[in-house]
């Protein structure tokens, strides 16, 4: 069966069955359940001080009526990364790459945000669309501008995640088949290659981890603009 690069990024199904949704859930089994305990292991310690510096930092820009929203965003950040790093495991695959799956999180949080504003500070937020002092020759202009910058958050933010991804996974398996094709003929090129190889594979980590934290820091930020 003739295979392309871009094979790896079809959903997986075992007899007919999508394992998506097993690819989803199985992070949240990575995640130690919290005990009562006054002395917990080593894990449960990295968990909580990984939690509590995520929390932090989502919680800066925004003020104190966002932080009803840092279960939802802490959650989502958690939930991505841990997505995104193991889709980097051979064998695996990545949901994130999927725009579907991407817009799916992105288009219903933006939308909450939005809604958010329409009804706590409605004038506000509906002056967003229109800045302050413009001429009134440019007004429908700016306002169809505007709306259509608005409108294209949640896009933005799906296809930010998944084409990052996508990119990513794509040059370590074209890096990948060159190291193994020149091994035979080539073994100085292709040990050049493999450190190329190893290099790409750090960097994809980094942008598996600052991909996660965005798309969850422009959500708060998009909130933030709305309360």
């Amino acid at each position: 069966m003739n295979l392309s690069f871009f094979d790896q990024f079809s959903s997986p199904s075992l007899l007919g069955i999508p394992l998506i949704p097993i690819s989803i859930m199985f992070p949240a089994l990575l995640i130690p359940s919290m005990s009562n305990r006054w002395i917990t292991n080593r894990l449960s310690t990295i968990q909580l001080w990984l939690t509590n510096q995520i929390t932090k930092h989502l919680m800066t820009p925004l003020n104190k009526k966002g932080h009803k929203w840092a279960l939802i965003l802490t959650s989502l950040t958690i939930f991505l990364l841990l997505i995104n790093l193991l889709g980097l495991l051979p064998y695996t695959f990545t949901p994130t790459t999927q725009l579907s799956m991407s817009l799916a999180l992105a288009f219903p949080l933006w939308l909450a945000t939005v809604l958010t504003g329409l009804r706590n500070q409605p004038s506000i937020s509906l002056g967003h669309l229109l800045p302050e002092g413009t001429p009134t020759p440019l007004i429908p202009a700016l306002v169809l501008i505007e709306t259509t910058s608005l409108l294209i958050r949640p896009l933005a933010l799906g296809v930010r995640l998944t084409a990052n991804l996508t990119a990513g996974h794509l040059l370590i398996q074209l890096t990948s088949t060159a190291t193994t094709i020149l091994i035979s003929t080539m073994p100085a090129i292709s040990m050049l290659t493999m450190l190329i190889l190893f290099l790409l594979t750090i960097l994809e980590v980094a942008v598996a981890m600052i991909q996660a934290y965005v798309f969850v820091l422009l959500l708060s930020l998009y909130l933030q603009e709305n309360i």
